[in-house]
């Protein structure tokens, strides 16, 4: 369904035509410059990741090394990302050393909504032993949700020294509950940041008891920052606790008539479960504890996402936009949920029928060539704040070389003088992501093409993602 090049094309024949609307629109100005000696952050190498829901692991024959296709896809994504297993269904799991007798209850799942059916789902010795296999094929990590919601600490301590003993070195962190801030329907009285840190420490203490070696993430909170600050605070009495994970939602329900496009692709969407302007929130509760943050779960509009925009070309510019934007603010890492058929999945479809990648999955590829570098400052004075501009030192690469992404969310071109040490860069590599119109489904392309630049100001389309490596002047 969708294309990554690599031979090198025209500008002209890389972006996109201009339509009527486009030619109505005022053409944006700005000027952007770089300062290679001031960073900002480092990307770890394994920032990029996907999210599934724990019911997956009721068909252990889904993550297994026999998931040729999957893996591909896992692999085209990074080379060493991060699986996060959990969300909604995980606080309706149980784990069992054997496994269940028939066949399992469903080929794939997810992603979870208000509408799915998820009693009855085990993970059972088995699957984690397939999941094994999968994580070695394709050379990734794994944070690992457990029951707190209905669960019982002694089944959880089993299957925490279960996934401990088969993962081994590819289980990053366990996690003890899904969203904890949203428990209200599992604890209808007296439930708030205190309880949760107590039975947290309830569960952390039985699950210890059996794996002295077990790391921890948390609080995986879908919006009260009352308790990742309460997590945080008793993080720093727990050496194991290696990682801060929290959710985002640029919009939602799936269904609010405010969830739309114009509203996804706005600086600010006007819908969201972590506002952008609380980001200093988690940044200061990651110097406080000196520890990393990661988006364990996001993706454009919860509960399912929305047809027509989660699944079209818009959320690709989005998720590129959205998984820089992270990175600048010194996240350690974003995972895209989905799974099954879900409007917002990055990969659709099963074993069976085989799989294909939704537009967000080229947003993905986009964002990931600054997996492993380091964020410099940029400073973007332009007349529109639907463009943004990152760069960054990758490593290995020559000292003068940096690389430049520009975002174009609007339906106007931009004409963006370089400045400074850009002024008279030369393009090494140039790659573009372009899509046939923000709702398409179809025919969205990341491939190389000629840098658009004529007397040192770069013509960047409508609604075009552009990324390329600068040989610049000085560094």
């Amino acid at each position: 369904m969708f294309a990554s090049r690599g031979s090198a094309q025209s500008a002209e024949a890389a972006l996109h035509p201009a339509t009527e609307a486009d030619k109505a629109a005022a053409t944006i100005t700005g000027s952007l410059q770089i300062d290679p000696r001031q960073v900002l952050a480092a990307v770890p190498a394994d920032y990029s990741g996907l999210s599934y829901e724990s019911a997956q692991l009721a068909n252990p024959a889904f993550f297994s090394a026999q998931n040729q296709q999957l893996i591909a896809l896992f692999q085209a994504l990074s080379p060493c990302g991060v699986l996060r297993l959990g969300g909604g269904t995980s606080e309706y799991t149980t784990f069992s050393e054997q496994a269940p007798s028939g066949p399992p209850p469903f080929e794939v799942f997810g992603p979870d909504t208000s509408k799915t059916v998820k009693q009855g789902t085990v993970t059972s010795a088995l699957a984690l032993r397939n999941l094994r296999s999968f994580l070695d094929a394709t050379g990734w990590r794994c944070i690992y949700g457990l029951n707190l919601g209905q669960g019982t600490k002694e089944n959880a301590a089993a299957e925490a020294e279960a996934a401990c003993r088969i993962l081994g070195p590819r289980l990053l962190a366990l996690q003890i509950g899904n969203e904890p801030d949203s428990f209200s329907r599992f604890r209808p009285h007296g439930w708030g940041p205190d309880a949760y840190i107590r039975q947290w420490l309830e569960f952390h203490a039985a699950i210890v008891a059996r794996a002295p070696q077990a790391k921890f993430a948390g609080p995986d909170i879908s919006n009260k920052l009352a308790y990742l600050t309460a997590f945080a605070e008793m993080a720093s009495k727990h050496s194991d606790i290696v990682l801060l994970t929290v959710h985002y939602y640029a919009m939602g329900p799936a269904g609010n008539p405010l969830a739309t496009m114009q509203n996804l692709l706005s600086p600010n969407p006007r819908l969201t479960t972590m506002p952008w302007a609380k980001a200093s929130v988690l940044q200061q509760a990651m110097r406080s504890d000196r520890l990393p943050c990661r988006i364990s779960e996001v993706n454009s509009c919860w509960n399912g996402g929305l047809a027509g925009v989660s699944n079209a070309f818009g959320s690709a510019l989005w998720c590129a936009d959205m998984m820089l934007h992270f990175a600048t603010l010194g996240m350690a890492g974003v995972n895209l949920h989905g799974g099954g058929s879900g409007w917002y999945s990055p990969i659709v479809g099963s074993p069976s029928a085989g799989f294909q990648r939704r537009p967000e999955y080229l947003g993905m590829q986009f964002a990931q060539r600054f997996a492993g570098a380091t964020i410099l400052h940029r400073t973007l004075q332009c007349s529109s704040d639907g463009v943004t501009a990152y760069a960054a030192r990758v490593p290995g690469a020559a000292s003068q070389e940096c690389l430049v992404a520009l975002i174009n969310k609007t339906n106007a071109s931009a004409m963006i003088q370089l400045a400074g040490a850009l002024k008279s860069a030369k393009a090494v590599e140039t790659m573009a992501l372009t899509g046939p119109s923000l709702d398409a489904t179809s025919g969205v392309i990341l491939q190389q093409q000629a840098l658009p630049v004529e007397s040192g100001v770069l013509h960047l389309q409508p609604h075009t993602a552009l990324l390329w490596s600068a040989q610049t002047a000085a560094s």
